[in-house]
Order: C-alpha cells, then structure tokens, then sequence
C-alpha cells in the first residue's frame, strides 16, 4: 500500500471511531505511514514533533491504540524494548532483533514457515498465526 492510501486509511478509521483529524494528529499519521521501521511511541512523538506537528505523548498514545484496536498496525513487544508499531497491511515476516543496537531486521523465510507448519501437523495442529523473534547481534 502507498503511503498515502495508508494515512488516508488510518484519518478514515479514527473518523469512524468519532477522533477529530486535527493538523498535528494528520501529520503523526503520515509519519506513521511512511514508517520503513519499528518506532515505539516515543521516536513517533519525536518524529512529529521535529516535523512541526505539537502533538502530545497522549495523542500519540491514544492513537495508536485506535489503530491498533482497528486492525489498522501491530503492535509488536519484543523483549527488554518499549512496544513497537508497524503497519498491519504488510505480508507476513518474521523478525531478528539485535541486542546491541535494538535494530529490528524484518525476513521472510519459506523454510521456516514450511518447517513450522510440519511440526504443528505432526504434533496434530495446524498454525493460526504465529511470530518468530530471533535476538541476534553480530559476528566478528
């Protein structure tokens, strides 16, 4: 999805919710829109707030739960770090984590998902949906 569909998809959810689309909270949505990351709360606030947008922590806060509750972004909690947003439109990958800068690494790998499937078959389930995190830091 291109950025500006996405923004405008999270402005019409958060109207359909009765939340007022003010310039600062307009603005907070393109930034998340156009997020290549995983930002917590926090860097948002901070990206907006570089931007020119004086939105509040809270706003940021409340937004994101409507968007989250809306099916719009995932939250994602990895461990030791604050939670984390990406969009909910992209396909489905994984995740590496690396423990010495917190850089969060998205991959997708058809072994794995094929070897996981199997494993649920064998053990007589089958794979709702799942998440793989993999803390990693780098070789010498």
């Amino acid at each position: 999805m291109i950025i500006e569909d996405r923004a405008q998809s999270y402005e019409e959810a958060l109207r359909r919710s009765g939340i007022r689309i003010t310039r600062q909270r307009a603005a907070l949505l393109r930034i998340l829109a156009d997020t290549d990351d995983h930002p917590d709360a926090t860097a948002l606030h901070a990206r907006a707030t570089a931007a020119g947008a004086g939105v509040s922590l809270a706003t940021v806060y409340r937004t994101l739960a409507e968007l989250e509750a809306q099916g719009l972004i995932h939250k994602v909690e990895f461990v030791g770090e604050p939670a984390r947003y990406e969009p909910a439109d992209q396909r489905h990958h994984d995740h590496m984590i690396d423990v010495e800068t917190g850089q969060v690494v998205e991959f997708f790998n058809e072994r794995i998902e094929k070897l996981q499937a199997e494993i649920a078959a064998e053990m007589g389930y089958e794979i709702l949906r799942h998440r793989l995190e993999l803390y990693v830091r780098k070789l010498p």
